[in-house]
Formats: C-alpha cells, sequence, structure tokens
C-alpha cells in the first residue's frame, strides 16, 4: 500500500476538499505535507503571519482525525521529490491555485512528476468555476464582470463534500520541521500582538462566520455592505483566501437565503463572483498582476517614488484625510479594511497623490491578513482605471463627501482616529501598538492638516487625463 502525499496548499479545511477526499477515498495511506516554498517565502508581513496560523490550525485538525501534518521548507518540486523517495509515495494530489506564480510551480510539479512515473494530480475546490469553461457567446473571455455575472448565476455548482470519515494512516510517519522555527510572524514584528485580536483562524471559525451572517445580517447586506461603521458584511475573505470554507459552501448559504427571502443574498452571491472574475483574468491575462491591464496606461506619468512624504503620509493613515486615514489604520490594526476604505484609500493614492497603483498593490501585500494575489490586483486596478470594467478614469471620489455619505455620524474616524479626541476608542488607540516605532507616533500628536486639497488633488488628475487615449 504505497501513500498518497496531499500537497496542501490554501485549503485548509477537512470539508470540500476534492484532493483529499480523493486521497482518501483511493484506499491508501494518506500524508499530508504543506511546504514552506519560494512562493511561501515571497508573501508579505501579515499574509505569511496569517498563512502560518491557518497552517497551526489545520494541523491540529488533522490530528483531530488521527493524522498529521508534515512540514517541509524548500524548493516544492525538490521537497516532493525527497519525500516520494522516504516514503515509497506513488502520488501526489493537490488542489489547484490560479494566480500565475502558483501555476507556473504547479505545472513544472506536474510535468516532472509524471515523466518520473508518479501520478499526479490536480482537482478543483479555490473556485466555483474553472476559468476555462466560462466563455462568451464567442468563446472569448470575459472582459466586463456584469455579463460574465449573468452567465454564470444559473449554473450548477456542486454540494460540497462532506469531510473524509477517516484518513488513512501510513505505518510510520515521516520526519516533520517545527513551524515554530520558520518564523512566519517574525516580520509583523510588534504589531503581530495587535492583529492575533482580530484574526479568526480555521475552519470551525468560518463556518461561524457563515452561519452567523446568513441567519441575519445578510438580510440587510445590500445596503449595509457601503457602511464602514456597520458590521454588515460576512469578513469571509480571510477565510476564503486560505481555504478555511470553500467558495461552493458560501454560494450554496447565500441561495438557501435568496429562497428564503433574505434581500442582500443575492449581492453576496454577486461578490463571490466578483472573486471569480478577479481569478478569470488573472487566468487569461495574466499580466494582470504586474503590469497594467490596458497598455494605454504605460506611458503615465505616475509618481513611482513610495518614499514621498505624501506616500508615506497615505501608508501612515496621516494624510489629513479622515476616511482615508480611518482605513489605512483598521487595516494596521486587524488586518482587513473596509471595502468601501479600499475603494477610496485606492482611489486617493491613484488619483490626489497621482501614484502608481504598483505601490498600494505592494503595500496592501504586505499588510493585508486576506491578501490575495488576483482579487488586490483587480481591485487596485479597478481603482486606478487602468483594469478591466474599471471605474472611469476620470472618476476621482472625493473622500470627504464619500465619509459623509456612508459615515454621517462620523463613527467610522472616531473608531479608528485618535488624535483630537478627548477620549479616544481603544481601537483608536491600538493603532500606535501595531506601527512601526520607528514612524515615532503618538496619539498626543495634532492630526494633520490635508496633504492634499481634495479639489485641487481633483483637478490635477483630470488636468493628467487631458488628451490622453486610455
Amino acid at each position: 500500500m504505497k501513500p498518497v502525499i496531499y500537497w496542501v496548499r490554501r485549503d485548509f479545511r477537512l470539508n470540500d476538499n476534492y484532493a483529499l477526499r480523493a486521497a482518501c477515498d483511493s484506499g491508501r495511506p494518506v500524508v499530508a505535507v504543506f511546504i514552506c516554498d519560494e512562493v511561501v517565502e515571497g508573501h508579505g508581513a501579515a499574509p505569511k503571519y496569517r498563512l502560518g496560523a491557518g497552517v497551526s490550525c489545520f494541523a491540529s485538525a488533522l490530528e483531530a482525525r488521527g493524522s498529521r501534518l508534515i512540514l517541509r521548507r524548500g524548493a516544492a518540486l525538490q521537497v516532493l521529490q525527497g519525500l516520494i523517495g522516504e516514503i515509497g509515495a506513488e502520488a501526489v494530489y493537490w488542489n489547484r491555485l490560479y494566480d500565475p506564480v502558483s501555476k507556473a510551480r504547479d505545472a513544472e510539479v506536474k510535468s516532472v512528476l509524471k515523466a518520473s512515473g508518479v501520478e499526479a494530480r490536480s482537482f478543483t475546490g479555490h473556485l466555483l468555476f474553472e476559468p476555462w469553461t466560462v466563455e462568451t457567446k464567442t468563446g472569448g473571455f470575459y472582459k466586463v464582470f456584469t455579463p460574465m455575472w449573468k452567465m454564470v448565476r444559473g449554473r450548477d455548482v456542486a454540494q460540497p463534500l462532506a469531510a473524509p470519515s477517516t484518513i488513512p494512516a501510513p505505518a510510520g510517519w515521516p520526519t516533520s520541521e517545527a513551524l515554530e522555527d520558520w518564523r512566519l510572524g517574525d516580520q509583523m514584528k510588534r504589531g503581530r500582538a495587535v492583529l492575533a485580536n482580530h484574526v479568526r483562524v480555521g475552519e470551525d471559525a468560518a463556518r461561524d462566520r457563515l452561519e452567523q451572517f446568513i441567519s441575519d445580517p445578510v438580510d440587510a447586506y445590500d445596503s449595509n455592505r457601503d457602511l464602514p461603521a456597520i458590521d454588515g458584511t460576512s469578513r469571509l475573505s480571510e477565510n476564503l483566501t486560505y481555504g478555511e470554507i470553500s467558495p461552493a459552501t458560501c454560494w450554496h448559504a447565500g441561495w438557501q437565503a435568496i429562497h428564503q427571502g433574505k434581500k442582500g443574498a443575492e449581492t453576496f452571491c454577486k461578490e463571490l463572483v466578483w472573486r471569480e472574475f478577479a481569478y478569470h483574468l488573472a487566468h487569461h491575462t495574466p499580466h494582470i498582476t504586474t503590469g497594467n491591464w490596458k497598455e494605454g496606461w504605460d506611458a503615465f506619468p505616475w509618481n513611482e517614488d513610495e518614499d514621498t512624504p505624501e506616500v508615506l503620509a497615505w501608508k501612515q493613515g496621516r494624510t489629513g484625510i479622515p476616511f482615508v486615514d480611518a482605513a489605512m489604520r483598521e487595516m494596521y490594526v486587524t488586518g482587513t479594511m473596509h471595502n468601501r476604505g479600499r475603494m477610496i484609500v485606492a482611489s486617493y493614492l491613484t488619483k490626489h497623490l497621482m501614484s502608481h497603483w504598483k505601490i498600494g498593490l505592494k503595500w496592501f501585500e504586505d499588510c493585508l491578513t486576506d491578501w490575495d494575489p488576483a482579487s488586490n490586483a483587480m481591485g487596485w486596478q479597478w481603482s486606478a482605471g487602468s483594469g478591466p470594467d474599471a471605474t472611469p478614469y476620470f472618476r476621482v471620489f472625493n473622500p470627504v463627501s464619500q465619509l459623509e455619505k456612508f459615515d454621517r455620524g462620523g463613527d467610522y474616524s472616531k473608531r479608528w482616529i485618535a488624535e483630537g479626541y478627548g477620549s479616544p476608542t481603544e481601537t483608536a488607540l491600538s493603532y500606535f501598538d501595531a506601527v512601526p516605532k520607528a514612524w515615532g507616533l503618538s496619539p498626543q500628536d495634532a492630526y494633520p492638516t490635508a496633504i492634499v486639497d481634495p479639489s485641487a488633488g481633483r483637478k490635477r488628475a483630470l488636468e493628467a487625463y487631458e488628451g490622453r487615449v486610455f
């Protein structure tokens, strides 16, 4: 009985796990391995910390089923080849990923293993629909979201698989490295202790989030999702990122709520497809993750210096624009940011500050615990105007009127900004515990005046766009 290696990546769950289920159904012993490889090593500080937390939780879930998670560090192909030799495995199974870096790695692994006589199989599970199965009527890929949504809205999505009843164990376990030796959270420095209070790790936490959201908040989701001071979203992006819950599980819960007459449930399902759209584009146009999706933007005179005083103020949440600053501070404290805030801070950086979206892309990649390579790239290019189905380049969000519209009582800004308030909230104060000491910031500092007047920034952006063809 030669073992099957189940290569764990961003699929830290037992339910609706196709690769794990296939390995168990084979009747052979199953050895699960997580590899701290070149892809993991390339993660930013917050994603790497959160990934480590997910690995630890999933290892505990496997142990509760009488199995183990073997940890190895090194290039994925070399580690797998070494493990195959150690335990005499004849197959390696994994669930697919679709960002360009992961696809390139996985293609090489599959090709080399097959050539050496090892069964190498990949399975679905990270998305609702495989990107190559979603086509326009003329056979191309979708470049605009709404037609794609209309096309997939009525498609069947398989019911989530149940967790395997047993995970066959090998006669002896291979050695495993210690997770703490990888020091995945070290780059977070003192911010790790603050962030730890806000992450919700593991499959059980993800399912609890979904159940709580579907039980009530989903009904008003269509309107409340735009109000950053209200807990009106599912907050499942963190768990979807690490595969602690499958999109199919969320989809079916959403459709059940639709049938129960909950008004915002279809918008929730639509947002799941927005995530699909990002991967659809990353699959068909992989350059979206590294360069302008629309070539016409290549010559645009964005500032590309991330060390300017204006960009530093943006990173620190010290622009003097409360909506921008509150959103950036929320990210440092919680590892996530309200979606309306993401739109505003991205528009402000790329339009009011005329700075390249790649600066923001890189900063989010370092700071977000729900960082997702496809969604992050599409979101930034959508805001900048250089991406598919983007907000019109000439649309410049006014961050002042946006705050007045979506946070009329000022609750969101008060929650995250301490300066100028006699009794700052605990969350506002925790920002100063999370950010680097080198920034030298204190809640006793005066709140800054606006580094760029919103009207002047908008005017400057429109003048830069004038006469250009995008």
